[in-house]
């Protein structure tokens, strides 16, 4: 029986390799890539069942590949594996593109499990994630995005409307610059604002600032 065939995506060589050990006697690993472009060009010409991957991979960030390689293979489970615990993050990797979202620090069968399940057509949210988003959201990640900021986005549009940096709001957050700029162009989407000025405007409105 044919096992299936699964594509390691992280630009970190020991934890490709520890996952590619762990994989090996029950999955197919058809290739491991580091970054974001090589995941791109390797997974059309290998069209593996499943692709697990980072999310803060260098070139293309896994957030952008995810949701092109949705577009290009989409019969192919993707599995995101990060450090990141921004319930933010999962939710839009959910909702667009993700059949499964797991963290680093979580015990090495799990990604085991999580495999199996979006092989069986389910998703898998490890329970670190999946306490910290909406129930309505668990039960249905395709349901209706709501024009409302969460937590998390007020917190980030008050510092970059205050004049911070993204570094500086990335620092003052504990989190990565790349996860700043992820919110920041999802609250500029989301609302309609082109330029860092209707940030600032938008802000006010929102009252996440005062007017000067």
């Amino acid at each position: 029986m044919e096992r299936p065939k699964v594509l390691l995506a992280d630009d970190h060589t020991l934890v490709l390799e520890a996952f590619k050990r762990l994989l090996e006697p029950e999955f197919d690993i058809v290739g491991t890539v580091s970054d974001g472009r090589a995941l791109l060009s390797a997974a059309p010409a290998s069209k593996p069942d499943v692709i697990v991957l980072d999310l803060g991979m260098p070139e293309v960030s896994g957030m952008e590949a995810g949701l092109e390689l949705k577009r290009l293979l989409p019969r192919t489970n993707l599995i995101v594996l990060t450090i990141s615990e921004d319930p933010e993050l999962a939710r839009e990797a959910i909702r667009h593109w993700a059949s499964g979202y797991l963290l680093k620090r979580s015990a090495a069968g799990e990604l085991i499990k999580a495999i199996r399940e979006v092989l069986r057509g389910k998703s898998y949210i490890t329970p670190k994630i999946a306490h910290r988003l909406p129930e309505q959201f668990v039960r249905d990640p395709t349901a209706e995005h709501q024009r409302e900021l969460t937590s998390r986005q007020r917190e980030v549009l008050q510092l970059l409307a205050e004049g911070r940096t993204m570094r500086e709001t990335a620092d003052e957050l504990h989190v990565t610059p790349r996860t700043i700029a992820f919110h920041k162009y999802r609250i500029m989407e989301d609302f309609g604002l082109k330029n860092n000025s209707d940030l600032v405007r938008f802000a006010i409105r929102e009252r996440v600032i005062s007017p000067v």
